[in-house]
């Protein structure tokens, strides 16, 4: 391999290094507030879910799906901070092609940290 490859090939890996890094480290997503939603797709699972605000509290209500024969569960994890401090609630669908409803209530909050996992 010439000199001249050699720099253009070590080049780009630091900068693939470099970027893989910066998107590792990068900051967790902001929390959502209401009115809005989402659906997430990622290898293995699927959700979708909508965040409304009535009087005071947050209603987060959707679905979950399980996409993979692998042993693993699809799960949705709702993180908000209430008036009585942090509050978390998490829900799990197993097996393929299983798909759950969930809803939750967050009293005294507009936002909350709605997460796919894959476990």
């Amino acid at each position: 391999m010439s000199r001249f490859n050699k720099t253009v090939v070590s080049t780009m890996l630091g900068a693939a290094l470099t970027g893989g890094l910066l998107i590792a480290g990068a900051p967790p997503a902001a929390a959502a507030t209401c009115p809005s939603g989402a659906s997430p797709v990622i290898n293995g699972a699927k959700a979708s879910w909508t965040l409304r605000c009535s009087g005071g509290t947050l209603s987060v209500y959707g679905w979950v799906e399980d996409t993979r024969a692998d042993g693993k569960c699809a799960k949705i994890i709702a993180k908000a901070t209430v008036t009585s401090g942090p509050y978390r609630h998490d829900f799990s669908a197993c097996g393929w092609g299983v798909r759950k409803n969930f809803d939750w209530k967050f009293q005294g909050t507009k936002s909350a940290n709605v997460t796919l996992q894959l476990n």
